[in-house]
């Protein structure tokens, strides 16, 4: 069994589609190993995947490595490592991520630049239960602790969205939802592709020219979910 670092949050038939495309995704994964599997979800969202075969060890690894893996309980996390949450709240203090348990990343260790979290929030379009890589500081009361802080990759990969030509981030839909949005609102030749952030966020990738603001506006009355501009 993995636990993958992403969520299945919707209900109803939206649910039973997202698990079926995650489903898909596995396949894609590890489909040609010698391997069956189960795709589900534990109480607190996460997607979990059961695997059995003769290879289910090498594709737990791929899947981990694909997705980001949550550490079970009995396992803890090691200081100085780093893993992957999902950006469930913000506030003055920092952002909180849940990691299998709350991971809270202080304002000045996310390492975005100035301005409060809020602010760090909105210049990088960030959307809730977006998968984040951090690095673990420390247990609670451990004197010689350091505090949880963002993965320098983490801080690299938001920093290249802001040089690129724009992006529009999503959450609550998955892929093929937002792309068919797209073109239902008839801007499929303004982005260059919708890129996979996690089971249901994503990042539409703009052309060069196209406003981001301006496609928010153009596509949100056909997509009820939150969305944010790369600022």
């Amino acid at each position: 069994m993995v636990v993958l670092a992403t969520k299945c949050y919707v209900e109803g038939d939206a649910r039973d589609r997202a698990l079926d495309g995650m489903n898909s995704l596995v396949g894609n994964d590890v489909g040609e190993l010698a391997v069956e599997w189960t795709v589900g979800v534990r109480d607190d969202d996460f997607v979990q995947v059961d695997v059995t075969g003769d290879d289910a060890t090498v594709a737990r690894n791929v899947l981990a490595e694909t997705w980001g893996a949550i550490v079970a309980h009995d396992e803890g996390f090691v200081a100085g490592e780093t893993y992957v949450g999902t950006l469930e709240s913000w506030d003055a203090e920092g952002f909180v991520l849940d990691a299998g348990e709350e991971v809270h990343v202080p304002a000045d260790e996310l390492g975005l630049g100035v301005g409060a979290p809020e602010q760090v929030v909105e210049r990088f379009g960030l959307v809730q239960h977006l998968p984040m890589a951090f690095v673990y500081g420390g247990d609670i009361g451990d004197p010689d602790a350091d505090p949880h802080r963002l993965a320098d990759a983490e801080r690299d990969r938001l920093y290249d969205w802001q040089r690129g030509p724009g992006r529009l981030n999503v959450n609550s839909a998955t892929r093929g939802e937002v792309r068919a949005t797209v073109n239902r609102a008839g801007h499929a030749q303004d982005i260059v592709t919708v890129e996979r952030l996690g089971l249901l966020e994503q990042s539409v990738v703009c052309a060069e020219g196209t406003d981001p603001p301006g496609l928010l506006a153009a596509i949100g009355s056909y997509l009820p979910a939150e969305m944010r501009c790369v600022v």
